[in-house]
């Protein structure tokens, strides 16, 4: 496992990456990367780096595994294929649902998710075999929650692109923003011009939408988490609260309860909202949106997504609870 740092003394962007950028191309010479890329602002600042590295040595895949927002599969592959970067979509919705059903613990959830990426790219690298390398966009909280990096310390939760992978992996890995916080890494996507509808995007965990349902996985889960997030996110952005907040999504709770539509009784599931704000993503304060805000919401999910009856607000800090529930 390469990692790279890039940087001594007085840290700044520019100086991350004119020596970043020279240390991927001393270390992978002519040999060539495979990457995947998940629309986020990490991988697409890393593969960023290292297309300026090794130019189109670089191949990424952008791999639907069914976790993710609502249309966000097509939405993101356009944008690639816009920046000009060697991209190729992979459609394994239906090989991650078959992994996961039935699986409930969120550790086992991360584990399953990050082998199947991996066993994603091994498929390709066979397929390919002139590829040597995986590109990853772990970054530092990624490294600390996932693994002990000074001692003893207690592993919080896997991340599918730290503790996800199998011990004889085929391909070295290589990971520009190892060393880096969240707010480092969008100083440094300023500094190579990357699009700010990437650059300001929320944080998106790597298993998605995966570990905000809570308990086993269906496809109708996610449709239901889908709708409903996108109604959260569209109306973020309506009232011009999108910038104000670090991070925000869905949670589909596994409960049940009892609610009236009509003259009818219903017993149907329930969905949390979540929002933060941070710099890094070591800690967290729950955003205070205004309550006519989360009014409209409510009543437009409970309205317009069949399976939900009611919605409630996580207003809990980082720490002691971590932003995502799993």
């Amino acid at each position: 496992m390469y990692d790279i740092c890039g940087c001594e003394g007085d840290w700044t962007p520019a100086h991350f990456v004119d020596n970043t950028v020279a240390s991927l191309r001393q270390q992978i010479g002519n040999e060539k990367v495979i990457m995947a890329l998940s629309g986020g602002v990490d991988s697409t600042v890393a593969a960023t780096l290292l297309h300026q590295a090794i130019g189109d040595r670089l191949f990424c895949f952008f791999i639907d595994n069914g976790l993710l927002r609502k249309n966000e599969y097509q939405e993101v592959l356009d944008s690639y294929l816009g920046m000009g970067l060697n991209i190729e979509g992979v459609d394994a919705k239906d090989r991650f649902y078959e992994a996961l059903a039935g699986v409930s613990d969120p550790e086992q959830k991360r584990k399953i998710i990050g082998k199947l990426f991996i066993d994603l790219f091994e498929e390709e690298s066979e397929a390919h075999p002139d590829f040597q390398w995986l590109g990853q966009g772990t970054i530092y909280p990624d490294v600390i929650e996932s693994v002990s990096v000074h001692g003893p310390s207690v592993t919080i939760k896997s991340h599918h692109n730290v503790g996800g992978l199998p011990e004889k992996l085929k391909l070295k890995i290589v990971e520009p923003l190892r060393s880096l916080f969240k707010d480092e890494v969008r100083r440094v996507g300023k500094e190579l011009n990357v699009s700010t509808n990437i650059l300001n995007r929320h944080p998106f965990p790597g298993p998605g939408l995966g570990i905000r349902i809570l308990g086993d996985i269906t496809p109708e889960k996610v449709r239901i988490l889908q709708e409903a997030d996108a109604i959260y996110i569209a109306k973020l952005r309506e009232h011009g609260l999108d910038d104000e907040v670090w991070q925000a999504g869905t949670i589909l709770l596994p409960i049940h309860s009892v609610g009236v539509m009509g003259d009818e009784r219903t017993y149907e599931q329930v969905i949390a909202l979540r929002a933060v704000n941070s710099t890094d993503g070591m800690t967290a304060e729950w955003s205070h949106l205004p309550h006519e805000f989360l009014a409209e919401v409510s009543s437009e999910i409970i309205n317009n997504v069949k399976g939900i009856n009611r919605v409630v607000f996580d207003i809990s800090t980082k720490p002691p609870a971590t932003i995502e529930w799993e």
